[in-house]
């Protein structure tokens, strides 16, 4: 007989989803190889908005995609460098220099790890559609303006490089889908470019691609407190800004490939990405949501593979192909970002009809999450002044839902008040007016069955209608409190005005 322990199962290894057929396969590694094409001008325009080489910002890219691909909670969405990261430790690096900008974000990440350890990302639950809405269509202007300056004071044939790279964007998949389209319009303008001889703006004149891998090391600072309180705010604001902008687009993500996420993971994940990426001396970054609407949106990614190769070839075609990348027009990769634009753009949400049927509130939350993020081009400002609206429009309407309603007894020596809704900070100040102290008779009863107590000052508003009351001699009977209510006003009632 054999004993148990030879009995026991052996774990099953499963096999990774991108394993799943070669379709799935070529999917992923042509998603990545897209993304990865369309990292390399934007991680060196973040590079020059941080005023850092061009090679610190693409390294932070190569190393982001690649420890996220396999640390982070949300399949398929690229973290790359990033140009609301860049915003925040640009005068970091301008005050005191590259050593005091990698400090920071490796503490970044530290701050990170720990927020995602204490929950931060079940915040996320407090972010109203109206606002993600805003969010979205933010993105796609700011998206949209981002290719503005290319297409702006350039050569002629770049107009009709444009045009022929959206034509082809929008025609190519109606042919077949084997090849993604953006990769078929980068590839045939970039031969048709070097071709003809035609000079236009390329890749190669945003900066130098880097010829060899990063090496690790440690920041080129004086390990003292005086560097820590230097560093510590802009950590901060990077751990904050970057764990918000990335939670945001894991929920994109998540609505857009119908499957879930785990947040906390994503958080956790962030960190250790951008303390990783610190010590090999990039400048950090966060999840990139034009990149990730490539991968997801536009190429059909859905595995961490696709993650994963976006760093790796990147680096490639930088280190082995960089001569040819250097050639790739500007144009080709103008054309795909205004594509991602265009498709990323809620438009169901700025039709007559929706507006029309939207409640007033929802469409204004809506409108000042966009106006405030296309004024300051960081979304983690807009989505937080959107919520922060929400939250007031939201406390206006439901206060207003509160009433009071009194019947006196057909003798005429009691009254009985009805309270409806719900009893906080924003309806209990217009409680204590509701109520006929001087001509009600000496037996009042107030039902607070059709209610609930929320805070403190709803206690403090019903201490005040029985003190005036009281002043009239006159006895205050309070029913149809339910239990969490009636253990609020038990334990501070009569306690939160000294007495009096």
């Amino acid at each position: 007989m054999s004993s148990p322990l030879s009995a026991a199962p052996r774990p099953r290894m499963t096999k990774p989803d991108w394993l799943a057929s070669p379709r799935i396969l070529r999917t992923e590694v042509l998603a990545g190889l897209v993304v990865a094409l369309a990292l390399i001008p934007e991680a060196i325009s973040f590079s020059i908005i941080a005023g850092v080489d061009p090679g610190i910002g693409l390294f932070a890219s190569f190393t982001m995609a690649v420890v996220i691909s396999v640390v982070g909670g949300r399949k398929a969405m690229i973290s790359a460098a990033t140009g609301a990261v860049a915003l925040v430790i640009a005068p970091l690096n301008r005050e005191h220099g590259l050593g005091y900008l990698v400090a920071a974000v490796i503490l970044a990440g530290v701050f990170q790890v720990i927020l995602g350890v204490l929950g931060v990302a079940k915040l996320m639950r407090f972010v109203p559609r109206s606002v993600m809405v805003g969010f979205v269509n933010a993105l796609a202007i700011l998206i949209f303006t981002a290719q503005v300056p290319e297409m702006h004071d350039v050569p002629w044939a770049v107009y009709p490089l444009l045009a022929g790279g959206l034509a082809l964007m929008v025609f190519f998949p109606k042919v077949t889908k084997v090849l993604p389209a953006p990769l078929v319009s980068i590839v045939v303008l970039t031969v048709i470019t070097v071709a003809a001889g035609i000079a236009v703006p390329t890749v190669g004149d945003k900066g130098e691609l880097p010829s060899s891998l990063p090496v690790p090391g440690l920041p080129d600072v004086p390990f003292t407190v005086d560097t820590l309180t230097t560093v510590a705010p802009y950590a901060l604001a990077m751990a904050l800004v970057g764990l918000m902008e990335s939670l945001m687009t894991a929920k994109l993500v998540d609505d857009i490939t119908d499957t879930p996420s785990n947040k906390t993971r994503e958080s956790i994940g962030q960190g250790v990405a951008n303390i990783v990426t610190g010590f090999f001396g990039g400048m950090g970054g966060c999840a990139m949501i034009g990149q990730t609407m490539i991968n997801v949106k536009v190429s059909g990614a859905r595995t961490r593979l696709s993650t994963f190769l976006a760093g790796a070839f990147l680096m490639v075609l930088c280190i082995v192909f960089g001569p040819v990348v250097s050639d790739i027009p500007m144009a080709a990769l103008v054309a795909v970002m205004v594509m991602v634009s265009v498709g990323t753009f809620d438009w169901h949400s700025v039709r007559p009809a929706t507006l029309r049927r939207m409640p007033l509130g929802e469409t204004v939350v809506m409108v000042a999450t966009v106006v405030v993020v296309v004024a300051t081009h960081n979304l983690a400002v807009g989505v937080v002044v959107g919520s922060v609206t929400a939250m007031i429009i939201f406390a206006r309407r439901v206060a207003h839902r509160a009433d009071v309603s009194g019947v006196v007894d057909p003798e005429g020596k009691q009254v009985v008040y009805t309270v409806t809704g719900e009893l906080f900070f924003a309806s209990s100040d217009d409680l204590v007016h509701r109520f006929d102290y001087r001509g009600d008779p000496d037996d009042v009863v107030i039902d607070l069955s059709g209610s609930r107590v929320w805070d403190a000052s709803s206690v403090a508003a019903l201490d005040a209608v029985e003190a005036k009351y009281a002043q009239r001699g006159k006895k205050v009977t309070l029913t149809g409190l339910d239990a969490p209510s009636a253990d609020m006003r038990r334990r501070l009632a009569g306690r939160l005005t000294g007495g009096h």
